[in-house]
């Protein structure tokens, strides 16, 4: 009564409501309850800096639906029982002081952000587990020798996150506080076909440094605008989530190029969320018909989506993929994004899962075509050379790379499982002018569009 009194001197609810809501009230659960909401109230409001309005909005929501179920036996419903009710079943969007800060395109109207990005984090990842099965599948019938492995791992998490997914199954706050996610490595090595390919799985939540969210040059030149470090001081650390599936795969033969993809999901507590990444390909020598190939099955699905999609994904990618100190691109492009979020957080799932599923389509064909090709010692020379300039890129120049390397919060053999086993530095190692191999290096230097 004392806490509902406050509430109604707070201007928060009405005498009557207040009145409704703690008459009903069991006293050991409901005074819990009532002081949940009250401390989520309050935090809203600014009164209690220690938690952050969507978590507090949760908080909130989840202390008024255990004033429901507590209050369910009364044969009357009163305004107040009435009031809570529609509000937990979105009918009507909860009070002004209590919407979420950020707009998230959600598309029910009253959809509260936490609910929302929970459903999307985890559709995310069902989505990522299951194009790891996918493609898994897909590459042990092409090579028909080796089988992946599998191995499963966890992190703690000293954060105090709000999410956690691990198994497909949503965990609560609580849970989440003492488990920093996980994920599924498989890799395949010494296979008839290729000498590595690892596909990773990752759900990670904790904190990581505001400067992670900094805008790059590459994000203002192609990004959206996303103001994700919108409400975070220089120095703060940033409480957030993710889900991402990242896979390399290296062939033996130097005619079979080697393929990469990453797609991954990012939200954090105040509210902010997006999706990035993006296929490449890397060729050791130029097949027009295959980057074709490549190029094209990603121009198809980007087209469904959005018009413009494909030539600002692809120029995206060239920019992304480039090794500055050696004023060349790693490879042969293909699509990359960042920030991604200007379309309902459902319709981009349904974009980044026809991304992810593409990938055995735009590859495998080049692998089947090339992999029996004859080669020689030169030939595989040349391919471990450009697998040196791969493994420049990844450790100084990717993203996802240095955030795991700098922030501890990646595994470590899970975010080297990109690295060749084998590859190969030369001094001043440049191919001879008419070979096919200065024919590519032309392309890496200067990039051009396929299709």
């Amino acid at each position: 009564h004392q806490l509902a009194g406050r509430r109604v001197q707070e201007g928060w609810v009405s005498n009557d409501a207040a009145f409704s809501i703690s008459k009903g009230m069991a006293r050991s659960v409901m005074l819990f309850a009532l002081s949940s909401a009250s401390l989520a109230f309050t935090t809203i409001k600014g009164t209690a800096p220690g938690l952050r309005p969507l978590k507090a909005s949760a908080v909130s929501r989840q202390s008024l639906k255990l004033c429901m179920s507590a209050s369910s036996k009364n044969k009357k419903k009163t305004s107040g029982h009435q009031l809570i009710s529609k509000w937990l079943k979105s009918e009507v969007p909860p009070p002004p002081l209590i919407t979420p800060v950020v707009d998230i395109h959600s598309e029910a109207e009253g959809e509260d952000t936490m609910d929302r990005t929970e459903a999307t984090l985890h559709k995310m990842e069902r989505i990522l587990r299951n194009a790891q099965d996918h493609i898994c599948a897909a590459v042990e019938a092409v090579d028909g020798g080796a089988a992946f492995k599998e191995d499963d791992h966890t992190r703690e998490n000293t954060a105090g996150s709000h999410l956690a997914v691990i198994d497909g199954t949503l965990q609560t706050m609580e849970q989440a506080r003492l488990d920093g996610g996980g994920g599924r490595t498989r890799v395949l090595a010494n296979g008839n076909v290729f000498e590595k390919a690892g596909i990773a799985l990752s759900v990670v939540y904790g904190e990581m440094p505001g400067e992670a969210l900094a805008v790059t040059p590459d994000r203002k030149k192609h990004g959206t605008g996303n103001k994700r470090r919108e409400g975070y001081k220089k120095g703060e650390k940033v409480p957030f989530a993710s889900a991402g599936l990242s896979a390399v795969l290296h062939p033996k033969n130097p005619f079979c190029p080697t393929v990469h993809f990453n797609y991954r999901y990012f939200e954090t507590e105040s509210g902010h969320w997006w999706f990035g990444g993006g296929s490449d390909i890397t060729p050791c020598y130029l097949d027009e018909e295959d980057m074709v190939h490549f190029h094209g099955t990603y121009k198809e699905v980007c087209d469904k989506y959005d018009a413009g999609y494909y030539a600002r994904f692809k120029a995206w990618a060239d920019d992304y993929f480039r090794i500055p100190h050696r004023a060349e691109t790693r490879g042969l492009g293909g699509i990359f994004f960042d920030d991604l979020n200007d379309k309902p957080a459902d319709t981009l799932l349904g974009f980044v899962e026809e991304c992810v599923m593409a990938l055995p389509e735009a590859y495998l064909p080049l692998v089947r075509k090339h992999r029996e090709d004859p080669f020689t010692q030169e030939n595989k020379r040349w391919q471990q050379i450009r697998r040196g300039r791969y493994v420049e890129f990844n450790l100084v120049c990717d993203r996802g790379v240095l955030f795991g390397l700098q922030t501890g919060l990646g595994r470590m053999e899970s975010i080297l499982m990109s690295l060749p086993e084998t590859t190969r530095w030369e001094y001043d190692a440049a191919p001879e002018e008419g070979t096919p191999e200065a024919e590519i290096s032309k392309l890496f230097a200067e990039p051009r569009d396929f299709v």
